[in-house]
């Protein structure tokens, strides 16, 4: 079984797309350079607030963190209900989801929490949240509006498999789901009464990200179909950058809409954390990732990792359109493809085409 292991191990780590992977290194310390070189130069961090915004009424602010029942989605989970925040639970288990409210509470009895089943590679699922969100809030005659929304969820698959619109499944959970989520519940956050936020979870991997094209071909990963073999790294990191050029595009479509900063959104990278995201990599290979990273002291937990989406959902009211890392508060620049405005307007309309047929489907 273990000469098994370290052969699939190798197999694995000889292919084209894993070769890619090792570039992710260096993009790593190419973040940790920017930081470096930021505390020489005295560029200072944003503070974080440190408390939550008012209460509203008689009611905590409300925030919806999607994949919660693991790794950061879960420390951020914990974190913001520590904050005083209502937490909406969002994940694709119930049991894990049943697990991880139940875990909150024992060690918060104060906190104040409500779960939704939701795969954010569904987009049925997410429509349906949506509407199961408004229903609850009617019926908890509680205010209807958000004051948080943390698009943390993503996966990395190794092969491909298609969604029921045949989407690629990384590009569905990590881009497209996200845009749709954010899309649903823009009303509720424009809704709300104090300054509002989006806080999308990204990657240091979107530096090495192929830029290609923003059309529906890329957008849906039907592209991705047309190599010989998955290009899973490639397909990883793509979907990152789509995610960062909307938390930009996104922040440029508000401030034209409304420039007093009432919804803001913020891009936060949460370095190399050991969560189960790389499950379906060979055990060998995501064990050797975990060790050479601790060696060089890189390797973060999830509590550690959940600082900068902390940091990017804390921040004062005027913050927006930056990117989070390194926790402390501190922002970098992210690459100068995904910083493209013209990029980032070709991405949105595409996107924004793909909601509209997805909103036929589901009416």
């Amino acid at each position: 079984k273990m000469i098994k292991d370290v052969v699939e191990a190798l197999r694995f780590a000889w292919s084209p797309s894993s070769w890619d992977m090792f570039l992710w290194s260096i993009g790593l310390f190419s973040s940790y350079l920017k930081l470096l070189r930021a505390s020489i130069f005295g560029s200072k961090s944003i503070p974080i607030s440190s408390s939550i915004v008012p209460k509203i009424g008689s009611s905590r602010p409300i925030c919806v963190v999607t994949g919660v029942t693991s790794g950061i989605g879960k420390a951020t989970a914990f974190a913001l209900a520590e904050k005083g925040y209502h937490v909406v639970l969002v994940g694709r288990s119930p049991q894990l989801l049943s697990e991880t409210l139940k875990e909150i509470k024992r060690k918060n009895k104060d906190a104040q929490l409500k779960s939704f089943v939701v795969d954010m590679s569904c987009f049925s699922s997410i429509f349906n949240f949506k509407d199961s969100l408004e229903q609850w809030l009617s019926d908890a005659e509680l205010d209807p509006s958000i004051q948080l929304l943390v698009n943390n969820a993503g996966i990395m698959a190794i092969s491909s498999r298609p969604t029921n619109e045949g989407y690629d499944r990384v590009m569905a959970t990590n881009y497209i789901g996200p845009f749709t989520m954010t899309k649903l519940l823009l009303p509720f956050l424009e809704n709300s009464s104090v300054p509002s936020r989006v806080v999308n979870v990204v990657s240091f991997t979107h530096r090495y990200a192929s830029i290609g094209k923003v059309d529906k071909d890329y957008v849906t990963g039907k592209h991705f179909t047309t190599y010989n073999q998955y290009p899973h790294a490639h397909v990883y990191e793509y979907s990152k950058l789509c995610l960062l050029l909307f938390s930009y595009e996104l922040h440029r479509q508000l401030r034209l809409k409304d420039d007093s900063h009432h919804v803001s959104v913020i891009a936060a990278d949460p370095g190399f954390v050991k969560t189960n995201l790389m499950r379906e990599f060979p055990k060998y290979v995501s064990a050797f990732a975990f060790l050479s990273f601790k060696l060089i002291g890189l390797l973060q937990t999830p509590d550690e990792g959940a600082r900068s989406s902390l940091d990017a959902a804390l921040a004062p009211a005027e913050t927006s359109g930056v990117y989070y890392f390194g926790g402390k508060g501190r922002t970098i620049k992210s690459s100068k493809a995904s910083r493209d405005p013209k990029l980032g307007k070709e991405l949105w309309e595409t996107s924004c085409g793909l909601f509209d047929q997805l909103q036929s489907y589901n009416d």
